[in-house]
């Protein structure tokens, strides 16, 4: 059942983020070329240029930050507006401790924010280093320091869910079964926050493509939050979609502005903590679907090096396996969101019988 004020209030800040973004958005490019965040060539300037360079190497002068612009503009509109909503008489409601979920929202999107942002500097001003494409070169931190600091901050988020919101059971639809795993809900859920992470990030390959999905994935969890009468997840979402769609104006092929590690880290991670605050973890899998299959394809490529010591794809994950067989971008993009969009519904079933 959702509450009277809920679904008004949750248009209304949709539409009222959506307008603060899209005044923000073309000056916050501007300031991006003039602090030179964009996008650097990758390729290596002798011998052969891998095939992931001659795809994307044209996009190289694009501006890196969006994802900067949308957390800040989401968490300062979340920390002002939530306490107006509360002073103007809508009932807050929500099944945790309110402070710890709210500090939950905050660190969860702030910090994996600001890891991301650092990847981004030190991709764009930091050298080069041999990277695991052959003949490729890698830029940012190296993958056991993002990993690293992924898993630090996934536990401290996880042992919180546990220690304070005392969540420790997994819900299994259909089978209408509830495990409880006690502490080790603890690195179960940890998982799935650095997986979520690094499949949304795996994903933000192509113009419009994980902010694309992403906004599909909010609504299906709006109407989630929203019927579990989670009022701080609503409104967050809320802002957070409006947001979205702001920037995926400028997202869309040919796309003016890229979202970087600092959104694509921040949003997986949150999209997880969604997921897990709102007791639909198999429906996190369901709606993030297009997700897990980038994750997993990115995988099955590691394993064809690491194993048969070639390439199982062209390229991975599929969304450049795609386009290196001959699909138009804009083509890949749209047909993941039709996915992404039945997914949704499957998984937004799923997750209310």
């Amino acid at each position: 059942m959702i509450t009277p004020n809920v679904l008004p209030l949750s248009l209304g800040l949709v539409i009222f983020s959506f307008l603060i973004t899209s005044v923000l958005v073309v000056p916050f490019i501007d300031l991006l070329y003039k602090l030179k965040l964009t996008r650097r060539k990758e390729a290596p300037k002798r011998g052969k240029v891998p095939l992931f360079d001659k795809l994307h190497d044209i996009k190289a002068g694009t501006p890196i930050g969006g994802g900067i612009l949308l957390v800040s503009v989401v968490t300062i509109l979340f920390a002002v507006l939530f306490p107006l909503v509360r002073y103007l008489g809508v009932y807050i409601q929500s099944s945790f401790n309110l402070n710890i979920e709210l500090f939950i929202i905050f660190f969860t999107f702030i910090s994996f924010g600001f890891l991301g942002l650092s990847d981004d500097l030190v991709k764009i001003f930091g050298k080069g280093r041999t990277g695991i494409r052959p003949l490729g070169i890698a830029y940012g931190l190296t993958r056991k320091q993002k990993f690293g600091l992924q898993w630090v901050l996934a536990l401290f988020i996880s042992w919180v869910i546990y220690r304070y919101l005392g969540v420790q059971i997994l819900h299994i639809p259909l089978l209408n079964k509830v495990i409880n795993l006690g502490f080790w809900y603890i690195p179960f859920s940890a998982t799935v926050i650095v997986a979520f992470t690094n499949a949304f990030n795996f994903t933000d390959g192509l113009d419009g493509l994980a902010s694309g999905l992403l906004l599909i994935c909010l609504a299906a969890f709006g109407v989630i939050a929203a019927g579990s009468l989670d009022t701080p997840l609503s409104i967050f979402i809320s802002l957070w979609m409006g947001a979205v769609i702001a920037f995926l104006y400028f997202n869309v092929y040919p796309a003016r502005i890229f979202l970087g590690d600092a959104g694509a880290l921040s949003f997986g991670a949150m999209l997880a903590v969604i997921g897990l605050l709102t007791g639909s973890i198999i429906g996190l899998i369901v709606i993030g679907g297009i997700f897990v299959v980038e994750a997993a394809s990115s995988a099955i490529q590691i394993v064809g090096w690491k194993v048969l010591h070639r390439p199982i794809l062209p390229l991975a994950p599929i969304h450049h396996a795609l386009l290196a067989i001959g699909w138009e971008e804009p083509k890949i993009v749209m047909r993941a969101w039709i996915a992404g969009a039945i997914l949704a519904i499957f998984g937004l079933w799923l997750a209310t019988i």
